[in-house]
């Protein structure tokens, strides 16, 4: 068994017993398992999903960083949200308004469009988790 806990600024998201993780690190998706070789990992927006005994659940996150250590992963963001929490329409209006933002500065490749193209990808996963593409 691996404990995963998800923290953020404001609060504890999730501190439980699982047996798998999947990540979404800078360089792909990274699966976890009892026993996993040490690490720390830039997370980039997108869906953590785990699974416990009896069921699997995911959680839309910012970017952040995740720590493995023996069998506890520490997940490190500045925001986590179940389905249930995310506001559809506020994900939907940032998503557009990065995405304006990006083309009307005609934003290629500096520190600007690389934190818009973040709001977007953190938008597309809260949308993607609550089913409102």
């Amino acid at each position: 068994m691996l404990k995963l806990e998800i923290v953020t600024p404001e609060r504890r998201v999730l501190d439980a017993e699982v047996d798998f993780v999947t990540l979404p690190t800078a360089s792909g998706e990274a699966g976890i398992l009892p026993s996993h070789a040490p690490l720390i990992s830039q997370l980039k927006p997108g869906i953590v999903t785990y699974t416990g005994k009896a069921a699997s659940d995911k959680l839309a996150i910012s970017g952040g960083f995740a720590e493995v250590n023996g069998d506890t992963v520490s997940i490190l963001v500045d925001s986590a949200e179940t389905a249930d929490e995310v506001d559809v329409e506020a994900a939907r209006s940032d998503r557009e308004s990065a995405e304006k933002a990006i083309a009307a500065a005609g934003l290629v490749d500096s520190d600007a469009a690389s934190d818009a193209r973040d709001v977007v990808e953190h938008a597309a996963a809260r949308l993607q988790l609550a089913g409102g593409r």
